[in-house]
């Protein structure tokens, strides 16, 4: 068993773009150990993913390993037949993706899904596979760990959904994980424990892991390498601590600088309630439950309310809703003076149009046999009537907003990276000319870059036409960029809601310090020490919280 685990050298992938072949990670080599983490980093289409995943010998399709060599423990895996790399995939090399909620089976529970893996590799039978999986559930912090693995990935937040993802990577033991952006569905709160987890369980079992993303300060504290990707090269490679403290490139210098978002806030004239929830009682068909109590909130023209709360705290739930999607129980939605029905097909086509919702998963939020002219022109054609010549003069207006090449009109979906799915849903929303949009996690996805984009395209369009933003987010840097009015929320409940300075500023809410305090810093120890603090009882917890 040689300490080098892994060994790339001068892989070239490429990928059929417009029928021709066509360089997308341009010769690039890495070497993992054991007990090693690798950080990659990028802004959105760098090649993070497709280098990353190229570890397990697979490339998406429409792409290929063109040349170089991929060694595990001295085993070359490029040119292996499809039956010897399934061996390996899930065994020795694992993946945790990026959206969870795309990559789980809904026809089955989340324990079934966690047993597939080790069974069939000859690592466990059914009923240890079980035992292992609720021991992971309680290591990374799912409730009801004994029994959530009987619950089918729909029962469960987004958040706990990644978890769970997490841990079907852990299961089989293997060498090395790939963890492909494995936080951007989290609470900050959530993420630290995960993150802690992933850290202890690499080290603890001398695995090595490749980490993808595109938050800095996730990296510091994760990686103990560093490789700067853009457009398919390497930029800049070494020691984590010295690349943080002291980067080389200016590519690197700026995504360190864009880190710390812009907290001025530009506020808009109006100050007309566009939006009111009114005292919102709400539960999901078939249970016993209020997921939402006695919500009230404002929204008004012009102005951005920001949600923010730890996984199941009922963000999203709130967002549902708003738009018709969860009729509540109690309470009233009223948008410009008028109580909106309260079921989807009630609403008229205007009230449909006038409120639009960009969402957390991009991968489940469009048709993947659709192309890009067809999701952005089908709200044009719908609601406002464009066609012909018209609507597709507007499709390509909209891509300029949001930074996406003319030539992306015919693509589908799956050609598209993480962060350009989540551009392209913005931009179907922006199409209806909506007086609300419902954001909901929508920069999670995106690298530092392309998300300071969004926010300022975002603010430039709330400038320009009065529109109002309810901003669903766990990323307090996000909140302090973006936000007029802040709404604390926790267990259904609001902890607290006001302005954003007043909110902001100490003396905390418990919760909102919980919050505030469970933010990544771009000191690589502060993860560490903040877990040793929480340990000692001198920083707050989600659990000291819960026992109060």
């Amino acid at each position: 068993m040689t300490d080098q685990l892994l060994e790339m050298n001068d892989v070239l992938i490429e990928a059929d773009i417009d029928g021709h072949w066509k360089p997308i990670v341009n010769h690039l080599s890495m070497t993992l150990k054991r007990g090693e983490i690798i950080g990659l980093i990028g802004e959105s289409g760098a090649g993070k993913s497709t280098f990353g995943l190229c570890a397990l010998g697979y490339t998406k399709p429409g792409c290929r390993i063109a040349s170089g060599s991929i060694k595990l423990d001295g085993v070359e895996l490029v040119g292996q037949p499809e039956s010897a790399l399934r061996k390996i995939r899930g065994n020795k090399v694992a993946y945790v993706a990026q959206s969870a909620a795309a990559s789980f089976n809904p026809a089955h529970t989340l324990l079934e899904q966690f047993s597939e893996a080790p069974v069939q590799h000859g690592k466990m039978k059914t009923s240890e596979a079980a035992v292992r999986g609720r021991e992971l559930y309680r290591q990374l912090d799912l409730p009801e760990p004994d029994t959530i693995g009987e619950r089918y990935p729909h029962q469960v937040s987004g958040g706990q959904l990644q978890r769970a993802m997490t841990a079907m990577a852990l299961g089989s033991n293997p060498d090395i994980i790939i963890f492909d952006e494995p936080t951007t569905a989290l609470d900050v709160t959530t993420q630290i424990e995960v993150l802690s987890a992933i850290k202890e369980a690499v080290k603890a079992r001398n695995v090595a892991g490749i980490y993808i993303t595109h938050d800095l300060a996730v990296v510091a504290q994760m990686a103990d390498r560093i490789m700067v990707l853009r457009y398919g090269d390497l930029i800049e490679e070494g020691n984590a601590r010295e690349m943080l403290a002291n980067p080389r490139e200016d590519y690197t210098r700026r995504l360190l600088a864009v880190r710390n978002l812009r907290e001025h806030k530009i506020h808009g004239d109006g100050i007309n309630v566009l939006l009111e929830v009114k005292e919102v009682t709400a539960r999901y068909p078939g249970t016993k439950i209020d997921v939402l109590q006695d919500i009230s909130v404002k929204v008004e023209k012009g102005k951005t309310v920001a949600v923010v709360g730890e996984s199941g705290s009922g963000k999203s739930t709130l967002a549902r809703v708003i738009t018709g999607l969860l009729p509540p129980s109690a309470g009233q939605v009223i948008f410009k003076g008028e109580s909106l029905p309260a079921s989807l097909k009630e609403k008229s086509k205007e009230n449909l149009r006038s409120i639009q919702m960009i969402y957390q998963m991009a991968d489940v939020a469009m048709n993947p046999r659709q192309r890009i002219r067809e999701i952005i022109g089908r709200p044009l054609e719908f609601y406002l009537g464009k066609t012909g010549d018209e609507n597709e003069a507007r499709v390509h207006e909209l891509l300029k907003q949001i930074e996406i090449p003319d030539h992306y009109i015919d693509r589908f979906p799956a050609q598209l990276s993480g962060g350009e799915k989540q551009r392209i849903c913005i931009a179907r929303a922006l199409a209806a000319e909506p007086e609300l949009i419902i954001c909901d996690e929508v920069t999670s996805a995106l690298d530092q870059l392309v998300a300071e984009g969004i926010l300022d395209l975002l603010q430039n369009l709330q400038n320009e036409l009065n529109i109002s933003y309810l901003f669903i987010t766990h990323d307090l840097a996000t909140v302090k960029a973006i936000a007029d009015d802040i709404v604390v929320m926790y267990q259904g409940g609001i902890v607290e809601q006001g302005p954003k300075q007043q909110i902001l500023d100490p003396p905390y809410e418990d919760y909102t310090e919980l919050l505030l305090s469970s933010v990544p810093e771009m000191d690589p120890d502060w993860m560490d020490g903040l877990v040793e603090r929480r340990r000692r009882g001198e920083a707050p917890t989600a659990e000291t919280l819960r026992q109060r």
